[in-house]
């Protein structure tokens, strides 16, 4: 059975959602999962956000979610741990280097790094192309200037919006975001399986 943690700032909104949705979501695949969440600044036994409470609830998640402070013992349990901003896992691997090959964020694991490689790169370059062009006083190629545009909306943002002291819609936009990066997840792991 794979261990998944997640790893959120407090463990009230982003990772408890994230742990609940992904229980359910791979029981009703089938997939095989036991999933626990946990704060890098949580204070252990504080309740969720009644928002985050109320959007588990009505996807019928009836887990008593509280926070966790993140351990040594809860990432050695963890066969993948997954945080919700690039900032959480700087923070994770400070803490636990040893963790490094198990730990990304969501919307890293899920997505195809190559590509997004790739059009880091390209990117890049069409930058230094284009302030070249303008320290030497002519001006960027217009072709350039569309390519720039297209391939910054391809490339994602690695973290997880924190919906923290917002408005319901926040965290209900918060919830859509982590649940399309776990479909994501579960339809990789299918695949993995299936290797």
């Amino acid at each position: 059975m794979l261990h998944i943690l997640f790893v959120c700032t407090g463990n009230t909104c982003r990772s408890p959602m994230a742990e609940g949705l992904l229980r359910k979501l791979a029981r009703e695949r089938g997939i095989d999962l036991e999933v626990r969440s946990a704060g890098v600044s949580a204070i252990s036994g504080t309740s969720i956000s009644r928002h985050a409470a109320a959007i588990l609830q009505e996807e019928g998640i009836a887990d008593h979610l509280e926070s966790s402070q993140l351990t040594g013992q809860s990432v050695a349990w963890a066969d993948l741990v997954l945080t919700l901003t690039s900032g959480h896992k700087q923070h994770l691997l400070q803490y636990f280097p040893d963790a490094v090959t198990k730990t990304y964020t969501l919307k890293e694991y899920v997505h195809n790094e190559e590509a997004v490689t790739e059009d880091i790169k390209e990117l890049d370059s069409l930058y230094a192309d284009a302030e070249l062009s303008i320290a030497l006083g002519g001006e960027p190629n217009a072709t350039d200037l569309q390519r720039m545009i297209e391939i910054r909306q391809r490339i994602p943002s690695f973290d997880i919006s924190d919906p923290f002291g917002g408005t319901r819609e926040d965290y209900e936009l918060t919830a859509a975001e982590i649940r399309t990066s776990l479909f994501s997840l579960l339809d990789k792991l299918e695949s993995l399986r299936h290797l």
